[in-house]
């Protein structure tokens, strides 16, 4: 009997909740679904970008809005020859082609490991590092997506006070393939020299992944900056070669890697100029 009461609770119970359910207006007058627009940034090039040590993280993290899927494959020690040998383009090849995107950017930042001094991975600045980027530039637009190049963000080495821009050949090839190529050019070496040099070497020591030693403090509070193991009386410049190698950065003081502050500086540096060149990706954007 007991059972039977219990049974019929049950049942009254939920007939009274269904039709409470069946009575409820946002159930029953849900408009139609509007279909989602989302587009995506690939972000190609070297640990200045990368995970670790680059721009990138925080410009995934704090720049995109949720309709702007954005991913790294950006790898450190990478120049445009060896990203693509070793088959890292491949994957990024994959990324561009993944179907449901209204539109697909792939943001190109090469220069640091195109220089000479670094086997297996330097290119040559006349011919070889401008030919690789057209590649880049024409296989990018024939996977459908669109391409933007980026100029090499700037070491932060000093001598006497002034910025040593070894990066500028670099910087100004990528100009001359972004004209050439009509794509659109985001000049984060521009930009990043005028920041650092305006920061000086001392100001611009916390950019890095971690704290300069004081050796290296006391040489930049005269104007120029030393290596990790500075010869006392003789001030040595950065080992670039050493200091950037293949593989992710490890975390330590350098003139070139980027920790949080440095990271949060230059994505935004990279978002007002993307937003700036590239005016459909906008509303895209969190500056």
């Amino acid at each position: 009997m007991r059972a039977s009461i219990w049974l019929l609770g049950s049942l009254l119970f939920g007939a009274l909740g269904a039709a409470h359910a069946a009575a409820d207006p946002a159930v029953l007058d849900r408009p139609p679904p509007t279909p989602i627009r989302a587009s995506k940034i690939v972000l190609v090039g070297d640990s200045t970008t990368a995970v670790q040590g680059g721009w990138g993280p925080a410009f995934c993290a704090r720049h995109v809005t949720s309709f702007l899927t954005c991913t790294n494959l950006a790898r450190g020690g990478r120049s445009t020859y060896n990203y693509r040998a070793e088959g890292s383009w491949v994957l990024a090849d994959a990324e561009m082609r993944t179907p449901g995107y209204a539109r697909t950017w792939v943001l190109v930042q090469f220069g640091h490991n195109d220089q000479p001094g670094k086997p297996g991975r330097s290119t040559d600045l006349r011919r070889e590092f401008p030919d690789n980027l057209r590649r880049y530039v024409r296989e990018i637009r024939a996977a459908g997506a669109q391409p933007v190049l980026l100029t090499p963000l700037t070491r932060r080495q000093f001598a006497d006070g002034v910025l040593i821009d070894d990066l500028a050949p670099w910087a100004e090839a990528v100009r001359s393939v972004a004209r050439e190529m009509d794509v659109p050019l985001v000049d984060l070496h521009a930009r990043s020299r005028a920041v650092v040099q305006a920061l000086g070497p001392v100001a611009a020591m916390p950019l890095a992944q971690a704290a300069a030693a004081p050796a290296q403090v006391s040489a930049a509070l005269g104007g120029t900056t030393v290596g990790a193991a500075p010869v006392v009386g003789a001030p040595a410049a950065q080992d670039n070669a050493v200091t950037e190698p293949m593989g992710q950065a490890k975390v330590a003081f350098d003139y070139t890697h980027l920790g949080p502050e440095g990271a949060a500086l230059f994505a935004t540096l990279v978002t007002e100029e993307l937003a700036r060149q590239v005016p459909s990706l906008r509303p895209l954007l969190i500056p």
